[in-house]
């Protein structure tokens, strides 16, 4: 997206590139700033065009241009004045966009012609053409498959959510349910799959709307004697988009016209996406004919992401923003924020705006100093030993038994229980899990993982231990 700056200025000479321009500008900006606020604002910005008098430089984000905006756009308005004159033009282009002069236009998708009047559940209209009116899709066009982050935690629902961009109706994936806690990825990805159909011709007519959006939707069609109509618009789109359907709970009226809006979709071949924070089957206050619905396609589910993927995460969220973090300060920062991308995305921006405004670099003191903030609270990892010398005063054992080679029934039930809650606890892999418990190998400690799940399934006073042990642990 190019956004101008409103500078006069004068034309450049004939022979002048771009680069050449903005390197004069550097010169002048560099003195007037910190080592740390230039690095990190003005080295990642890329000069792209120089077209007469109108000049186009490239940030890496739109958090990015609009910490220019505020907070430099004196400073380098008048830079770009000095070197160019005032006659000239500065643009902006977000590197992850396309250049675009004024404000963003939305995607838009074409009503029926049975919807074309009194649209309360559309009320923003984006375009209107001769006999036609348009209403946004309401999908986030930053939101694509490219950008979000593949780990194991999210594999299947990333997989099924392309299968379904690229044939939506086409696939046994009707609908698709994907569901999750909050801050996993759930609205990235339903936004990248519509994106994506919608930018390879596969859906014509698609809308994206929470369940609450919905919900509103309809009773104001009701209130105003135009229920057919709002139902016509839903039941007219090829992918149909709904957010957090867990929201719908206790709207019966609301529940009923949803059913039959899914009805219609499905039996017309249309595709269906949906989220929810638990499992269908796990939803409260819904219909059970609706969650019937609901359980027919497939459901997919995002975990909290892994080490590895949160590490992956930092170092693409650093790119975007032109932050260069080192390898040290990524990883304390992923093994420190493990449950929620949102708080990941968080650090770093924070980290972001105190590096600049407080002149400071980008350390582990810094990430500690923004995680007390972000995240509340920060805690030491939680080590092997520490997990040890918990489960042995629990089972009032000497910790070195755990690590002895003894077959006591006793012994073996802590220490299959220790490695258990290392294994879900630390990011140490199943090798070190076993050195930490006398050299035992990885197969061994499958084994204890899966003695441990299978005794707390049928047991519950062990699941009541294995409960109060993992809240011990990560208060010691």
């Amino acid at each position: 997206m190019a956004l101008p700056l409103t500078i006069q200025q004068s034309s450049p000479a004939e022979s002048a590139t771009p680069e050449l321009i903005w390197s004069k500008c550097l010169r002048i900006i560099e003195p007037e700033i910190s080592t740390l606020s230039y690095k990190t604002w003005f080295q990642p910005v890329v000069p792209i065009k120089l077209n007469g008098d109108q000049l186009t430089v490239q940030v890496p984000s739109q958090f990015f241009y609009d910490w220019l905006e505020e907070h430099y756009a004196t400073l380098i308005g008048n830079t770009v004045k000095a070197v160019l004159g005032d006659s000239a033009k500065l643009f902006y282009s977000v590197a992850s966009e396309s250049v675009v002069p004024e404000p963003q236009t939305e995607t838009v998708t074409p009503l029926p012609e049975q919807a074309q009047t009194h649209l309360p559940f559309a009320p923003h209209v984006a375009m209107r053409t001769e006999n036609l009116l348009a209403v946004p899709t309401n999908l986030n066009p930053r939101y694509t498959f490219e950008n979000f982050i593949k780990g194991d935690s999210n594999q299947l629902a990333r997989a099924a959510a392309m299968a379904v961009g690229n044939n939506p109706g086409g696939t046994s994936f009707n609908p698709l349910v994907i569901y999750g806690g909050t801050g996993l990825g759930k609205t990235h990805l339903m936004h990248a799959l519509g994106n994506y159909a919608i930018s390879v011709g596969k859906a014509k007519r698609a809308v994206y709307i929470s369940s609450e959006k919905f919900t509103v939707d309809f009773i104001e069609s009701v209130q105003s004697d135009r229920v057919s109509e709002f139902s016509n618009f839903y039941r007219s789109m090829d992918l149909l988009i709904v957010d957090d359907i867990q929201f719908f709970a206790g709207k019966e009226k609301t529940q009923d016209n949803f059913f039959h809006t899914f009805n219609a979709l499905y039996q017309h071949g249309k595709q269906i996406v949906l989220s929810s924070d638990v499992p269908p089957k796990e939803l409260k206050g819904l219909d059970d004919r609706l969650i019937s619905r609901f359980q027919c396609g497939l459901t997919a589910d995002i975990q909290p992401p892994d080490l590895e993927t949160r590490i992956a995460i930092l170092q693409k969220k650093s790119q975007e923003n032109g932050l260069e973090l080192s390898s040290d300060v990524i990883d304390f920062i992923a093994a420190n924020v493990k449950n929620n991308i949102r708080e990941l995305e968080g650090v770093l921006i924070s980290m972001l705006a105190r590096a600049s405004l407080e002149s400071r670099e980008l350390t582990i003191d810094l990430a500690k100093d923004v995680l007390r903030i972000v995240v509340h609270e920060l805690r030491s990892p939680i080590s092997i030993e520490q997990i040890q010398t918990t489960v042995a005063e629990f089972f009032d054992l000497p910790v070195d038994q755990l690590r002895a080679k003894t077959r006591r029934q006793e012994v073996v039930i802590a220490r299959q229980t220790a490695m258990f809650l290392a294994k879900e606890l630390t990011n140490s892999s199943l090798k070190t899990i076993g050195l930490h418990f006398g050299g035992r190998d990885h197969s061994t400690v499958i084994h204890a993982c899966q003695a441990v799940e299978e005794h707390a399934s049928t047991n519950e006073d062990f699941r009541r231990q294995l409960e109060t042990l993992r809240k011990r642990v990560s208060l010691r």
